[in-house]
């Protein structure tokens, strides 16, 4: 399969990450907006979306171009000679988008390699934040691995949409709420 974005794929990456329609800090002090879009993206993000919530629409479309133009290739450049499933780029971008170390990990180089039971347990390994296991990417890269070696998509068509709380401008994870978010996808899969 050509490495295309398509809606189940754009479905998996948003289950994993969150909807925030205004610029925030993330816990690392950085403006982030949307599906975890920074300044680096290349889409300015503060001080465009600063008190400027969005619509779901927007910050999907905003978030579909982003990872057309900026993690796809990288997916495409790592897998050039591989011909990956629907699922397995999914998987693979899921893992780009969240570490952006596709390029240098050892699962990858094992499926390139020809060894998938190598890349199945090293795709485990990339679960610490911060020199420590973190059970949300534990759950993140079983979720991967179960999608590249098996076609298991994890997402129910919902993503959590989280508000800003001001005036310190974090996510106000007591005020999230899920949303069913796939019926703003069904483009994706035409294009």
């Amino acid at each position: 399969m050509a490495h295309a974005l398509t809606a189940n794929i754009a479905m998996e990456l948003i289950s994993h990450e969150a909807i925030v329609t205004e610029a925030y800090r993330d816990s690392g002090g950085i403006w982030t907006w949307g599906i975890g879009i920074t300044n680096r993206s290349g889409h300015i993000v503060h001080p465009r979306y600063l008190d400027r919530p969005q619509t779901l629409r927007h910050c999907l479309d905003v978030f579909a171009d982003v990872v057309r133009t900026t993690y796809l290739p990288v997916v495409a450049r790592v897998f050039a000679d591989y011909p990956l499933t629907e699922p397995q780029v999914g998987a693979a971008l899921s893992f780009q988008y969240n570490t952006g170390g596709l390029p240098q990990a050892s699962w990858a180089k094992c499926v390139l390699a020809g060894d998938l039971a190598g890349a199945y347990e090293n795709l485990m390994a990339w679960n610490k934040s911060g020199g420590r296991v973190s059970h949300a990417l534990s759950l993140r890269r079983a979720r991967e691995r179960d999608l590249f070696f098996d076609g298991i998509w994890s997402n129910d068509g919902t993503a959590l949409v989280i508000p800003v709380a001001k005036p310190a401008y974090t996510p106000d994870l007591e005020r999230s709420r899920r949303i069913p978010v796939r019926h703003l996808l069904k483009h994706l899969s035409k294009d």
